[in-house]
């Protein structure tokens, strides 16, 4: 709540106090609780029923459910409330900015010393309140991609079983039912009924909508709804513009026909549907087709079923002559000999290439051979030289590592020869 009115001056104005004259005794000074409530029964006397226009500003919805906002004008501004009692009777989405009428009565809080305008009834001001709220809810349900064409469903090519909800008692079903019994036999249709009309219709005929669409596959088919009823005013027309019902139209899985009016009634729920009949009785036809025409259609659907089975037999014939022609069903012995021939070529190949590899392998392994031996001690002794060894088989370098009566050895190409030092030089 914003905008708060202070009482001080409203006091002054409403109820002047007289100064005391000197023949008249002073009198008791008001507490602030004495002087408020005095204020608050004026004023709640006053204005117990007004009506007020204005612009609406700082608008809030409390989490309690109640809404507070400011009613203002070029020179003034008033606090105004709605309790959460009367919210719902509001027929239309408030905002700021929006100027509205309405009435209620002046209220005084008297802990904080203000006056607010408890508004029991309001409507916009130069619209309709029907109309504002039409406006409201197509551009919410729009900006959600309600209505989008993509989210559209074709009707069958053949409807076998509508339901069409609707007063099983007004002159919509009826015009539906004499329009498709003329058109065709071979349709069945379930009446579902509802209030069109009133408190409660626009919740009957969702909770139908759901109803239909759960049993569809269990108890019976359904190819298709119909929402159905006659013309009349906007407020006659009331349910069908209410969001309950335009979203349970948007999501029935089944395709809904929407013949809600006439030519030039629009609802909501037209918008929903999958498909929009100006009446019910175009409803009957948009759903039906002419018993010759649909043995038309028939007869067309059969050429085409036969001429795919034809063409499809065609080519499974053709893929069998070509596998019959083929040489391993005319000639399967050839087809084996040529197998074997392929194969001995590759054993042939197998052995020059694993012959290669080996002779590979066996100059690599002479190479390194020659290599080793060229680099090992015992090749050096093949040319006269000799290798002296202790006893213990250590290679002894020099002769100051032999003491006399040391037994050596000493090792040719061709053997090994031991001998006994008996003197150094």
């Amino acid at each position: 709540m914003t905008g708060p009115t202070p009482l001080l001056a409203l006091a002054a104005r409403e109820l002047p106090l007289k100064e005391p004259t000197a023949k008249e005794p002073p009198r008791a000074p008001l507490s602030v609780s004495e002087i408020t409530q005095q204020i608050k029964s004026h004023i709640e006397a006053q204005f117990e029923s007004v009506w007020v226009m204005g612009q609406v500003s700082n608008l809030t919805y409390h989490r309690s459910g109640h809404v507070y906002f400011t009613l203002k004008d070029e020179g003034a501004q008033l606090s105004a409330a709605i309790w959460k009692t009367s919210v719902s009777k509001i027929q239309f989405k408030l905002k700021d900015g929006v100027k509205i009428v309405c009435r209620g009565y002046l209220n005084v809080y008297p802990l904080h010393g203000k006056y607010q305008l408890v508004v029991n009834e309001l409507q916009p001001k130069g619209i309709g309140t029907l109309e504002l709220a039409f406006q409201q809810l197509r551009e919410k349900l729009t900006a959600e991609g309600l209505f989008l064409p993509d989210r559209k469903k074709l009707l069958p090519p053949v409807i076998r079983r509508v339901a069409v909800i609707t007063s099983p008692t007004g002159a919509a079903v009826k015009d539906f039912l004499q329009i498709l019994s003329r058109r065709t036999k071979l349709t069945d249709v379930l009446i579902v009924p509802v209030k069109v009309q009133g408190d409660g219709a626009a919740e009957e005929i969702a909770d139908a909508l759901h109803k239909v669409n759960q049993l569809n596959g269990m108890d019976c088919i359904v190819d298709c709804i119909v929402v159905a009823r006659g013309g009349g005013s906007m407020e006659d027309l009331l349910a069908f513009n209410e969001e309950t019902l335009v979203r349970a139209v948007a999501a029935s899985a089944i395709p809904v026909v929407s013949a809600v009016g006439h030519e030039i009634d629009v609802t909501l729920c037209d918008f929903a549907a999958d498909i929009r009949a100006a009446t019910p009785s175009e409803a009957a036809e948009r759903i039906s087709r002419e018993d010759v025409n649909r043995h038309r259609a028939w007869q067309q659907i059969d050429r085409r079923l036969q001429d795919l089975a034809d063409r499809q037999l065609r080519i499974a014939s053709e893929k069998l002559a070509s596998i019959v022609k083929h040489l391993i069903f005319r000639r399967p012995e050839q087809m084996i000999e040529s197998r074997r021939y392929q194969l001995d070529l590759y054993e042939e190949r197998l052995d020059r290439l694993m012959s290669r590899r080996v002779q590979l392998l066996g100059d690599r392994l002479g190479k390194a051979s020659a290599s080793l031996d060229a680099l090992s001690p015992l090749s050096i002794l093949s040319r006269g030289y000799t290798l002296t060894e202790s006893a213990d088989g250590c290679v002894i370098p020099s002769a100051s590592e032999v003491n006399i009566g040391d037994t050596i050895r000493t090792r040719f190409a061709d053997g090994v020869v031991e001998s006994r030092c008996v003197a150094r030089s």
